[in-house]
Formats: C-alpha cells, sequence, structure tokens
C-alpha cells in the first residue's frame, strides 16, 4: 500500500514522502492516526499544496526567529545571589528563573525552550543556548554575581 506522510514518522520518511508501507500498517496505524493519507491522485494534490503552505510557513517562521535572535543576544543577564564558600550557589539559577529575568527585559521565551543542561550552581559568566526555533539557537550571556 502507498501512503503519503502527513507527519514524519521515525523510520518510515520525512513530511510528504510517498512510502510504501504494508497493508495492515497502512490502515490500522497511520491512517487513523492521521499519520499518512493513501496515495490517490486527489490526495497528492492535496499534499501538494499543503507543502508549498507549510514551506513558505515554514521559511517565515524561521525568518522571525533569526531576527528575534539577533535582538536575544544582545543581552547580558545578570543574576545576584547568594553564594557561600568556592562560590557556591545556596540555591540555583533554573530555566524558569532565566526566563523570568528575560520577561523582565521585554521579551518572551518558553522556559523550556532555554537549553540549560543542569541549573546553575556557581558564580559565573555562562553561555546559555535558547532554542527559537528548530533551526536557530540564540546564546544569551548569564553573569551570577554575589548578592
Amino acid at each position: 500500500m502507498k501512503v503519503i506522510l502527513l507527519e514524519d514518522v521515525d523510520r518510515l520518511g520525512k513530511r510528504g514522502v510517498v512510502a510504501n508501507v504494508s497493508d495492515g500498517y497502512g490502515r490500522n496505524y497511520l491512517i487513523p492516526r492521521k499519520l499518512a493519507l493513501p496515495a490517490t491522485d486527489a490526495n497528492l494534490k492535496r499534499v501538494e499544496m499543503e507543502h508549498k503552505k507549510y514551506v513558505q510557513k515554514e521559511a517565515k517562521e524561521t525568518k522571525d526567529a533569526s531576527e528575534y535572535k539577533d535582538q536575544i543576544e544582545k543581552l547580558v543577564l545578570s543574576i545576584p545571589m547568594k553564594a557561600g564558600e568556592n562560590d557556591v550557589l545556596f540555591g540555583a539559577v533554573t530555566s524558569a528563573d532565566l526566563a523570568e529575568l528575560i520577561e523582565k527585559q521585554g521579551y518572551t521565551i518558553d522556559k523550556r525552550k532555554i537549553e540549560l543542561e543542569e541549573p546553575i550552581k556557581r558564580l559565573g559568566e555562562y553561555q546559555v543556548p535558547i532554542r527559537l526555533h528548530k533551526n536557530v539557537s540564540a546564546l544569551v550571556k548569564v553573569s551570577v554575581t554575589k548578592e
């Protein structure tokens, strides 16, 4: 059975690809979950039109994200924290704290988009990556100082 993928499917292909799958997999899994459509002429035309719209939308989002990146990368966030011996913080700086500071600067970033591997637990300066779009990331300078 030939199907047109409506979403990216692991080990099968990307969105818009015509894939050859077993009848049961197509009818019982892909089509009911709206991951694929049967590969008919009408569906091929429909998916082609949707793909053009998707590409245009994706290009616009990437352009907007790259403009936003330029603004975000100019930020230098300074966080005063209480610290003990050896510059170890009492507590930690998390992505939620960073999202709140960025919001105070006038920008809106979801805390889940801040790619902080683990909370910051020492004084110093850090480069924190923020995923603005699947193709665009920004680095924000964070300075953790002693309160």
